[in-house]
């Protein structure tokens, strides 16, 4: 990992800070896929799932109900704990999550919140290189929590693990298509799946330029992009602080791994573990992706003060963010904050509770990660009595005449000629 100070660290700081998508390579590619989805359904879907998911000229892309069951009940011990009891905490964290509905009423007026599902909902779960079972928790739990009926997930050459996952979730609906064919016939159907109202989860730059392409007519959670993890401590364990760059950066080649001290002597030897291992971590060359990710886009910033290392962090607005207690309050922008040398941020990959999917590319700075929220819809209402209306028309009447809206001020007026 780079050591960078002064007018250095500045520089990197404001090149990440203007970091992009970097969707428009691969858009053209991707815009004919979808407009070929879009237009002949499953013969263009089938076209495109033998040629990039090895899907045979036969196979069903459905997975039946009877073969995901069958994988979680064949799934090994050990496995079937760890699903159920990071599920526990997941749909646990999703129903503190879930916003209440309410009434008010004030002399005349009474005002509500309903809280009501999407109907439908495509969970997107990459194949990539491994079998991302965490994801098919994130993206399906809150979605069952806020209430949402057709869930349809989607999957390229799922795993075992990833089936019986879903098995245990009572998945009706899982496909194994990926790529940005798999987007676009969630977006706009075909004959064998179903248009969804969102569609969720990460994926690569395809998956991702697909989404980007759909969302005008289909709602989407975010453009993800490769991992990313702050940490800033002055003087948090070194071993600790390198495994968790070390662990997310084995995401991908292009993941984004920043520590930032005001101690250099600390800033060294968080390097250097990084380079050499510790305990029960090996040294990082073997692991080609975290090395070559560390390698090209990690880096150690050093800092003047505290000030300038939050500033810096909340200028980056990364997806993870490890910080101390009482450094809580300095942080603005953020996919999810760990706290302390014992919150490791696989915890939250895998099983805490809070959701995995993050906003990545700077997103965070206008919203926080994947949650019940986002598969719900706020709707408001509103009943007046002819005494509450009575009360409050003079400024509707005003501020409809000042918009020049003539028939806004005379639809009051109608209504309280009388009363």
């Amino acid at each position: 990992m780079r050591i960078l100070e002064g007018k250095r660290a500045e520089a990197y700081v404001r090149e990440i800070e203007r970091r992009g998508s970097r969707l428009d390579k691969v858009e053209p590619a991707v815009r004919r896929i979808v407009e070929d989805v879009r237009k002949n359904g499953d013969r263009a879907m089938r076209k495109y799932a033998r040629e990039f998911d090895q899907l045979g000229t036969k196979q069903s892309l459905r997975v039946s109900a009877s073969e995901l069951s069958r994988a979680w009940k064949t799934a090994p011990a050990e496995l079937r704990r760890a699903l159920r009891a990071a599920e526990k905490n997941i749909r646990e964290f999703c129903e503190w999550q879930k916003p209440r509905e309410w009434t008010r009423s004030n002399n005349g007026i009474s005002l509500a919140q309903l809280v009501r599902p999407l109907d439908s909902v495509g969970c997107y779960v990459p194949g990539g290189r491994f079998p991302l079972v965490s994801t098919l928790l994130m993206t399906v739990i809150p979605a069952q929590v806020a209430g949402v009926k057709n869930i349809r997930v989607v999957s390229p050459h799922p795993s075992d693990e990833v089936l019986a996952a879903a098995g245990m979730l009572g998945i009706g609906e899982f496909y194994c298509i990926g790529g940005a064919q798999a987007i676009a016939a969630l977006a706009y159907g075909t004959e064998t799946i179903a248009r969804v109202d969102m569609i969720v989860g990460p994926g690569n730059m395809f998956v991702t330029a697909a989404k980007k392409l759909v969302s005008f007519d289909c709602a989407i959670d975010m453009l993800a992009g490769p991992t990313e993890v702050v940490i800033v401590s002055a003087d948090g364990n070194p071993e600790f602080i390198a495994a968790d760059l070390v662990a997310q950066a084995e995401h991908d080649p292009e993941t984004l791994a920043v520590f930032i001290t005001t101690s250099k002597t600390l800033g060294m030897s968080v390097a250097g573990s990084v380079r050499d291992g510790g305990r029960g971590r090996p040294p990082l060359h073997g692991n080609a992706i975290a090395e070559q990710s560390l390698k090209f886009r990690g880096a150690v910033l050093i800092c003047k003060s505290r000030k300038q290392g939050f500033d810096w962090a909340n200028r980056i607005a990364p997806e993870h963010i490890t910080i101390d207690k009482r450094d809580l309050p300095l942080v603005q922008n953020a996919g999810s904050i760990f706290i302390g040398d014992y919150s490791a941020q696989a915890a939250g990959d895998y099983g805490s509770g809070p959701n995995h999917v993050l906003p990545t590319g700077g997103a965070a700075r206008f919203r926080g990660g994947l949650s019940v929220m986002d598969f719900v819809k706020i709707i408001t209402v509103q009943e007046l009595s002819s005494a509450g209306l009575k009360r409050i028309a003079p400024t509707i009447v005003n501020l409809a005449e000042v918009e020049g809206l003539r028939a806004h001020a005379d639809s009051i007026r109608v209504r309280c000629a009388g009363a």
